[in-house]
This record gives C-alpha cells, sequence and structure tokens, in this order.
C-alpha cells in the first residue's frame, strides 16, 4: 500500500525546508496550515481554498463501524458528531481488540489504518477539556486555586438534556473502548469521578470548602438560607425550596448534613450515564473491584511519556542503535519537557499517553533512516507508529526540526485538494508517491 493510499504520513516540503530553515523563506512560513483545520492560517490562505476544505468526516466501512462528522469553523465539534452515531450501534459491534470504528475524513485523503480513528480519539479529548463540548467542568479547586486538584475535571451538573445525557453514555463508550484496546484517553478527570464510577462515594476532595467549623462558620458559609454553590460554580438549594429556609448556626448542622448530600449526588444522572455506556462494552460491576486509581490507569495510562518505555518499544529500520543519528534522537527526546515528548507521541502515533503496562503496547516504534536532503523535516506515519529522520550535521539541528515538526503539525495531512492543487507539475512525474506526497504540501507552511 503507497503511502497515497495510507494518507496517514505527517509530511512537510522539502522546498519548504531548504528555503525557509536554510536561509530563505516565503511570506507563508510562519502560519500553519494543518489539514482541513487551519487553525492558524494566513487569510490570503484561505480565500484560495474551496469551503468543503474547512469540513471533516467519516462512513460506514464493511468490516467496522465509522462515522460522517464534520469538522470546521462551522461544524459542531467531532464529539458531538460521532456520538450521535455511535450510541446507536449494536454494542457488540465496539467490542473489538484494537479500534472500534474506521474513520473516513470527508475532503481528506486519510485512509485509516489506525491513525486516524487514534488521532481523532486524541482531538475528542482535547475538545472535552477546553470547553468546546460542555460535558466537563473544572473543580472548585479550580476557580479558587487552593488545594489539589486544580487542573482536574468534574462532569458538568448542569448538562441534564436529552443530547447531554447521549453524549455521557459516548463518553463511557470511548472510556470503555480505551480499555479494551489498551489505547489509553488524555482525559484529566479528578479522582471523585473515578471515586463515582467505581461506586465509591466518599466526601469529594476537589472542594475545600466542603469542610466547616463554627469557628469559621460565617467566613465559609456568607450565606443566609439552605443555598450552596455547585461544582460548577451555580447557586442552588439543598433541599426543596431551600432558599426560603433561613441559615443559622442553630440548623448548620443539617444545613452541613443537606449541602454534602447535594455535592455527593449532584453528578448522579451524569455518571449513571457514562456507567450505562461503559456496561456497554466491559461488564461494569467488576469495577468495584478496582481502585479508582487503578481504573484511571486502564482508562487514561500515564500522563508521563517515558523515553525508557519508547526506547523498549523501539524498532530500527535502515539504520542501527549505535549511529550517531539515533544517539543524537535519543539525546534529543531526554532534553524535550514532557509536554514535548506528548507532542512527539502524538506526532508519531496519533496518541497523547502510553499505557501504564508496556506489555499493553503491541505495536513496535519504527524509526526509519531516509535518503533526503540534510538537515530537513523529520515525517511520520501515524497509523504505523513509525519516524522517518533525514541526516543531521549535529544534535542541535535535529532537535530543532523535531521540535519544528511536533509543534506546527497536530493532525494529520495528506487531503485530496491539497494534493490535486499544490503538486508542482514538475515533480508529478516523479517516481512513487511518496515524492508526490512530499512536494504536495508546500503551500501549507
Amino acid at each position: 500500500q503507497t503511502h497515497r493510499q495510507t494518507d496517514t504520513d505527517r509530511h512537510t516540503d522539502q522546498r519548504w525546508q531548504k528555503q525557509n530553515l536554510l536561509g530563505g523563506g516565503n511570506k507563508y512560513s510562519k502560519n500553519t496550515c494543518k489539514n482541513v483545520t487551519f487553525r492558524t492560517v494566513d487569510p490570503h490562505v484561505c480565500c484560495h481554498l474551496p469551503d468543503k476544505g474547512l469540513t471533516r468526516s467519516l462512513k460506514l466501512s464493511p468490516t467496522s463501524p465509522a462515522f460522517r462528522p464534520y469538522r470546521g469553523r462551522s461544524s459542531k465539534p467531532i464529539f458531538v458528531q460521532i456520538a450521535k452515531q455511535v450510541v446507536n450501534l449494536n454494542p457488540t459491534e465496539l467490542r473489538l481488540p484494537s479500534r472500534a470504528w474506521k474513520v473516513k475524513l470527508v475532503g481528506e485523503g486519510a485512509d485509516d489504518a489506525g491513525g486516524v480513528f487514534d488521532d481523532t480519539i486524541t482531538e475528542m479529548c482535547q475538545e472535552l477539556q477546553s470547553g468546546v463540548v460542555d460535558l466537563l467542568v473544572h473543580t472548585p479547586n479550580s476557580f479558587a486555586d487552593v488545594g489539589s486538584n486544580t487542573d482536574r475535571f468534574l462532569l458538568n451538573p448542569a448538562a441534564l438534556s436529552e443530547d447531554h445525557m447521549v453524549q455521557f453514555r459516548f463518553l463511557g463508550i470511548l472510556m470503555a473502548v480505551a480499555i479494551r484496546t489498551k489505547k489509553p484517553l488524555d482525559l484529566h478527570l479528578a479522582p471523585w469521578v473515578w471515586k463515582q464510577l467505581c461506586s465509591m462515594l466518599e466526601l469529594p476532595t476537589v472542594d475545600l470548602s466542603s469542610s466547616l467549623s463554627s469557628f469559621h462558620f460565617l467566613k465559609m458559609i456568607p450565606l443566609d438560607s439552605f443555598m450552596a454553590h455547585s461544582a460548577d460554580g451555580r447557586l442552588v438549594p439543598v433541599v426543596p425550596g431551600g432558599q426560603n429556609i433561613s441559615l443559622t448556626f442553630v440548623n448548620r448542622t443539617e444545613y452541613v448534613e443537606r449541602a454534602l448530600d447535594y455535592r455527593l449526588h449532584e453528578m448522579d444522572s451524569q455518571v449513571a450515564a457514562v456507567r450505562e455506556g461503559m456496561s456497554t462494552i466491559i461488564p461494569v460491576p467488576l469495577l468495584s473491584l478496582l481502585t479508582a486509581q487503578q481504573l484511571e490507569q486502564l482508562v487514561c495510562g500515564l500522563p508521563e511519556v517515558s523515553v525508557d518505555m519508547l526506547k523498549k518499544l523501539v524498532r530500527y529500520r535502515d539504520i542501527t542503535e549505535s549511529q550517531q543519528l539515533i544517539s543524537w534522537f535519543w539525546q534529543s527526546l531526554e532534553e524535550f519537557t514532557n509536554e514535548e515528548r506528548v507532542l512527539f507521541l502524538r506526532f508519531v502515533s496519533g496518541r497523547s499517553r502510553l499505557p501504564s503496562n508496556p506489555a499493553d503496547i503491541t505495536q513496535k516504534f519504527q524509526i526509519i533512516k531516509v535518503d533526503r536532503p540534510i538537515n530537513g523535516l523529520p515525517t511520520a506515519q501515524t497509523c504505523f507508529f513509525l519516524l522517518r529522520l533525514p541526516p543531521y550535521t549535529s544534535q542541535a539541528i535535529l532537535a530543532e526540526r523535531l521540535r519544528y515538526s511536533i509543534h506546527n503539525c497536530p493532525s494529520i495531512d495528506m487531503d485530496n485538494y491539497m494534493l490535486t492543487h499544490n503538486t508542482d507539475p514538475a515533480d508529478s512525474h516523479q517516481q512513487g508517491d511518496e515524492c508526490i506526497f512530499s512536494d504536495a504540501m508546500h503551500y501549507m507552511h
């Protein structure tokens, strides 16, 4: 299968490399025009692109279910579009060991051999935690900037519509699929959410204001009725008609009991929907045998991308471990921050997390040395967890080129429009689809 057919390569143009990285340049060099997302693109570029280039979709495959979402400035989030379709499928079709559905992107040439599925999963996690999809809210500690879990999320107690329940069920399906396929989700949920999913109810540690003493009564509870702040910051009655019940020091104990009971159960509907979604893929009663931390590791893997783990997974092609290029590559990864290693992992695999157990990683990380111009940009095939490295004259240049690629190439390339409109006619007759592809993207950067 040629690169043109697999369509999961992340490439940058050699002509761009020589003109921009080695001293030249063009007016688009500071703008990233990735895929059909065009997150930071020069407006002069956009005006030459058709409207259909700003959408994304998936379609049914004869061997596994697939879906048709659209991505663009006027479209619904990928998460919302896929959720609406997945929840109506026969659950047995989703109980697969590798991937639960196949992705076909409308307006793009990507043929999903695994990388597009992984990439869209990662994108959906980003949508959940960026506010694009309103299923999650920051913890109260995050709003107050006190205590622990300030970087974590809770299920949104205000998301109660029928559409929200469908989306929460899909979130549960995603979690269960992550467990079955051993491909973790990049989600930062508060420990209390995982405890709820394991049916381990207890006082949440995501809101320090849940504790109360008589000494701090007026300071911590500056209210005059049976009202309290919900997880998403709304002021709500903790009992029916609570806004009409006066709060005094005398009835403070009852208030605390009611307030804690409300906080413990305010997300029951959302948790139940997530568990319902999980139950279609895995036996949910068994979750009670797990601790919250164990469940989180099964679903989300490890937040740290370990260089040592990648070294255990690697397989070299057309190069050996002892060669200087490989030594420079590993030195560069070790110098990267964890955030940069996360970007690197997505660049080569479409994922942002690794499983907590190395034995769960069945696909080898492949590194290939390619015969391309010296000091060029690296390329990757997400479907095959594969990185192509051209020769470099120093470790510093390798690290610089790798950093540029992971920061400016977050999604999968090679859409049909770019292939047919941005290929130099002189290059179209060169041998091999890879040559056509590598020269097809020079107007995208």
